[in-house]
């Protein structure tokens, strides 16, 4: 266990202590407004430092308010990716459209944020790891709850006692699975998957995407800049969640160059580099909806709660502003209530945000020639309108002011 920083105690009262699991971008966000609220926090990660790197993920709306306030939005915006073009080819790999991406993607140019990934949790454990200890290369082995609080042991040996527990540990979050049971029963499959991985910039590719089509299969090479190095992306259509190659890259791999086999295009080099990857990537698009997001003294955020699947581009705004909101709804509560508060206050914009793939997005990937047909023409006409407005789901939810510390 590596502890990188401690709260410093007050004197004043006990503060109460709260261990979170997972340290991407839902917990280190809780954990800063946990703290500047006076609790003591402790974050356990598995993984033995903050990933960096990652493929770019988006900031939006009412997010936008959350980072503002952490006083990370300047280095964000110096992150920014400033993403020019987006191309659709045919199965011939002829163009199709070229469009502004955010006619696209629902963001709002000159607004909107886009970061790798490795960007924001980078600024994420800057702003916390002076206040907040860190056990990394560390995950939590059983949780048993009493009056007093929550006795954690630790897959490393240790043992604590907390008074809330919070799973910030992804869309396969074992807390939830310790509170609930098993995913299964909260996975709401999309009816895609995909794999995303880096692999060398060898087509002349700068601040673009070029996305390759054919019914129920999509590959698309995304440069972020003037990399040497490209993120690679291949989504397809699949009956059911292939559950079974979800902890086998190997099978993930098979199922991937099998789907893609006869595919066009530049598919067959990245299958290729596919092989060959060392940072693949490889799920089910899928949303995590739950009747409730706590249970006595345990509660969920983020992904862990409320994955709303890539296809909104809402993941990483939706964990921001549920640690902001969470946090706010415990300053002044006991967990019952803070708990109840939480989700009183923030479902509706969760749901909203979930509910954006019953507006389109999935139709950028079709399933049949018919609905690719259909797709093209909407593309052609987009790349002659104007840049699109933002979605009203993105800025739903006004964040409450902050509490006073006292």
């Amino acid at each position: 266990m590596t502890r990188t920083g401690l709260l410093r105690d007050s004197g004043i009262a006990p503060r109460r202590k709260v261990l979170i699991s997972g340290a991407s971008i839902a917990g280190p966000a809780l954990a800063f407004w946990l703290n500047r609220y006076g609790f003591e926090v402790t974050i356990v990660e598995k993984a033995g430092a903050i990933r960096g790197g990652g493929y770019p993920i988006d900031v939006r709306g009412t997010a936008l308010d959350v980072v503002r306030r952490m006083g990370i939005l300047p280095g964000l915006q110096d992150a920014h990716i400033d993403l020019r073009r987006l191309t659709f080819l045919d199965g011939d790999g002829s163009e199709v459209a070229s469009v502004e991406p955010h006619a696209v993607t629902g963001g709002v140019a000159g607004r909107d944020l886009e970061v790798r990934r490795g960007d924001l949790t980078s600024a994420l454990h800057t702003a916390v790891r002076d206040d907040v200890e860190f056990l990394f290369n560390d995950s939590i082995d059983t949780l048993d709850e009493y009056d007093h609080g929550v006795d954690v042991t630790f897959h490393g040996g240790g043992r604590g006692t907390y008074d809330m527990v919070v799973g910030a540990d992804g869309i396969h979050s074992r807390t939830r699975e310790f509170l609930f049971g098993p995913e299964r029963q909260f996975h709401r499959y999309l009816g895609y998957c995909f794999a995303v991985f880096t692999m060398r910039n060898t087509f002349g590719l700068s601040r673009e995407t070029v996305m390759w089509n054919a019914p129920g299969r999509a590959a698309a090479l995304y440069a972020v800049g003037d990399d040497e190095s490209v993120h690679a992306f291949l989504n397809f259509a699949h009956p059911e969640p292939p559950f079974g190659a979800f902890r086998d890259p190997e099978a993930q791999r098979d199922l991937v160059a099998e789907v893609f086999a006869d595919a066009g295009w530049e598919v067959s080099g990245m299958l290729a580099a596919m092989r060959d990857t060392d940072d693949l990537f490889f799920d089910a698009v899928s949303q995590i909806r739950m009747p409730r997001w706590s249970s006595g003294r345990v509660a969920l955020v983020g992904d862990a709660a409320y994955a709303p699947s890539f296809l909104t581009g809402q993941g990483s705004s939706l964990a921001l502003v549920g640690a902001y909101m969470l946090a706010h709804s415990l300053a002044d509560r006991d967990h019952v209530a803070g708990f109840a508060a939480y989700e009183d206050s923030t479902r509706e914009f969760v749901t909203m945000n979930q509910d954006l793939v019953g507006e389109g997005d999935a139709a950028l990937f079709p399933t049949t020639a018919q609905a690719l047909k259909q797709r093209n023409d909407m593309l052609r006409k987009l790349s002659s309108m104007p840049a699109a407005e933002a979605r009203p789901a993105h800025s739903a939810l006004t964040l409450p002011e902050l509490m006073p510390v006292t």
